[in-house]
């Protein structure tokens, strides 16, 4: 009724708070979790790559053996480095024979110079620079600069179909 106002008292008040506040928690979680899953990218292309990009460096980083793998789709193809032509199953050994090491740990910094995206394909320009610390406390880092190029995946999902790697200019070399 107008001008009648409803007064909680403190012990009706609490449940109410604490079931709003479960439930902003809970949506709050639900957010983070389709952000993480790239769920709520998939809309934007871009993002979606840029996610996949971040959430492979995170795996990759934390030693995570199954998750290495699922940034390459299983047709992948790959030059590195006038090495032969390698395929799914190379890149997948190599990355979780380099997790297992335990002489040397590896990480990757990624920096996306650009993102291409046309219909289901993308072109990534970016640089990986890799550090391997040795048991020792010696460290090596280099830059890899290369062109990744994704496919949509039939799930949604964004992977590697094909990639090339190459040589970083020489610091100091002369540059046009």
């Amino acid at each position: 009724m107008p001008g009648v106002r409803h007064i909680r008292s403190r012990a009706t008040a609490a449940p109410a708070i604490k079931s709003h506040g479960r439930t902003l928690l809970a949506a709050v979680f639900l957010l983070g979790g389709l952000l993480a899953t790239g769920t709520l990218a998939a809309g934007d292309p871009e993002a979606a790559v840029r996610a996949a990009l971040v959430k492979w460096t995170e795996a990759f980083n934390s030693r995570n053996e199954q998750a290495v793998c699922g940034l390459f789709a299983p047709n992948l193809r790959y030059d590195f480095r006038g090495f032969p032509e390698r395929d799914f199953d190379d890149i997948c050994t190599q990355l979780q024979a380099s997790l297992r090491d335990k002489t040397k740990t590896y990480s990757y910094a990624l920096d996306i110079r650009e993102i291409l995206v046309s219909g289901d394909m993308a072109v990534v320009r970016l640089v990986w620079t890799l550090t391997v610390r040795l048991a020792d406390g010696r460290e090596a880092t280099s830059e890899e600069p290369g062109m990744d190029v994704f496919r949509r995946q039939p799930d949604g999902s964004w992977k590697i179909v094909r990639y090339i790697a190459y040589e970083a200019p020489e610091s100091g070399a002369n540059q046009q």
